[in-house]
């Protein structure tokens, strides 16, 4: 998993309430077990017309926000169902930081097993940030997670709380498997005592 430190980058306005998870990638590319591809069908249904053709007024297709890495999100983001590719899509195409009022609990937690922060702010912090995302790609956004800052365009600075555990995570690209791996010695130590021990297990 790649780490997150500090991120300074174009920041997309998206001010929907209770954006749920079959909006953020819909059910029908759920097939995959895979974590890549799945970017081009990020937000698949307000994104592109019935004929395919991208929906010019969707924000990440406004040329402003094509490269896009930071989501200025209304409240209640992720919601709906606990599917892990909603993350998997974001980090696909490009998006390593999502800040909301608020998020469902499994999408917040799902974030930080896929290298994305999820950054809660106060709801007249989130409407400055989205005014600023709306001036397009000139307004870069900092977010610095060992200092846990989001900085404005016009060096404003709003503090936000993380979990430690999680931040260290992040901090070091750290997923399940690797802090899983970050014991091996102890593993392997412990399954050649057992084998020892109890050779018939």
């Amino acid at each position: 998993m790649e780490k997150f430190d500090k991120l300074t980058g174009i920041a997309a306005p998206m001010p929907l309430v209770n954006i749920d998870t079959d909006m953020i990638i819909p059910k029908q590319f759920l097939k995959t077990i895979k974590r890549s591809g799945l970017g081009v069908n990020l937000f698949d249904e307000m994104r592109y017309l019935d004929d395919g053709s991208e929906n010019p007024d969707f924000v990440l297709n406004k040329p402003a926000y094509r490269n896009a890495e930071i989501l200025i999100a209304g409240d209640n983001f992720g919601c709906g169902s606990s599917r892990e590719h909603a993350p998997w899509a974001l980090l696909d195409f490009g998006i390593r930081c999502v800040i909301s009022t608020s998020f469902a609990d499994i999408f917040y937690n799902n974030c930080f097993k896929n290298g994305i922060l999820p950054v809660v702010l106060e709801p007249e912090q989130v409407e400055l940030l989205m005014n600023e995302a709306e001036k397009g790609a000139n307004a870069r956004i900092t977010v610095d997670l060992e200092e846990q800052v989001v900085v404005t365009p016009e060096g404003e600075r709003f503090s936000f709380t993380i979990d430690p555990f999680k931040k260290h995570c992040l901090l070091n690209g750290l997923d399940d498997i690797s802090l899983t791996l970050e014991k091996a010695k102890s593993i392997d130590e412990y399954e050649a005592k057992t084998a020892q021990e109890r050779p018939w297990v």
